[in-house]
């Protein structure tokens, strides 16, 4: 069986400018924002909204993502550490570390937390909404309609980085990261990519169907109870990330999820109410 494994050790970096690398983590992330904001252009498009109001949603969307996925990490799983100076918290908004010796070491955005990626995204809409003056659930809904594009892409940034791995199993399509341990494990990165990507066929089929459920909240409703229920499962295949996590019947990445499902079946329920009235 062991034959069947597929061993993992690709180089981070995908190529370099002179001396400086591009690595795949960040490919994947301008790969997935990239189709995101072409396929946003679209719908922005067909449903005539003025070009002027999609301008600002890009740079809206990246900042709040960014932003609330870095300070998620940090605070949900990493408190300890960045709570616990002055100079650790400014390594919160820094992509850097400070060195025993006192320099500053260029490390990139190292830790980022879908959850707060999430909640720092919505956050950053309502702005959006209130400068642009469009509904909120109009912007809501046509984000989460190719939201999962993005999702995919950066989960395989994850699997080039070799990190959110997953535990030891003897399945065959296990993959042995060889960066971490010799121990065949599941591809949770994988799992949760493949996932992203089929919500996005079932997002955009239910838009194909019924375009008249843009505004009511049910695409976000739908995104996000699809993509939280899934992650919710699939902890249960990966490892945790903090050693505090070893003691506690669900993990943070599952505890954090609930709301999310939660308030994703109430805007699936309440979007479908009001597409019937």
């Amino acid at each position: 069986m062991t034959s069947l494994f597929i061993h993992w050790n690709p180089d981070v970096v995908a190529f370099s400018i002179g001396s400086f690398g591009i690595r795949w983590y960040s490919l994947c992330w301008c790969v997935g924002l990239l189709s995101v904001f072409l396929l946003e252009q679209r719908l922005f498009k067909e449903q005539h909204i003025p070009e002027e109001k999609f301008d600002p949603l890009f740079i809206y969307s990246f900042l709040g993502i960014l932003i609330g996925a870095r300070l998620g990490h940090c605070l949900f799983y990493e408190p300890q550490y960045f709570l616990s100076s002055g100079t650790h918290m400014l390594e919160m908004i820094l992509p850097a570390r400070l060195g025993a010796d006192g320099s500053w070491h260029f490390t990139g955005y190292t830790g980022l937390a879908s959850h707060g990626g999430t909640l720092g995204f919505m956050f950053a809409l309502w702005l959006y909404s209130r400068r642009t003056q469009l509904p909120m659930l109009l912007v809501l809904d046509n984000i989460a309609i190719v939201t999962p594009v993005c999702a995919a892409a950066i989960r395989m940034g994850n699997l080039m980085n070799s990190e959110i791995i997953g535990k030891p199993t003897d399945v065959p399509w296990a993959f042995i990261f060889e960066q971490v341990d010799q121990l065949p494990r599941h591809p949770g990165q994988l799992y949760e990519a493949l996932a992203y990507a089929l919500f996005f066929f079932v997002g955009w089929a239910f838009y194909r169907r019924r375009p008249d459920r843009v505004g009511s909240g049910f695409f976000f409703g739908l995104c996000i109870l699809l993509i939280f229920t899934f992650r919710f499962f699939v902890e249960y295949t990966k490892e945790v990330q903090e050693a505090f996590e070893q003691s506690m019947p669900l993990n943070m990445g599952q505890l954090l999820s609930i709301p999310f499902i939660v308030l994703g079946a109430y805007f699936v329920w309440r979007g479908t109410r009001r597409s019937r009235a």
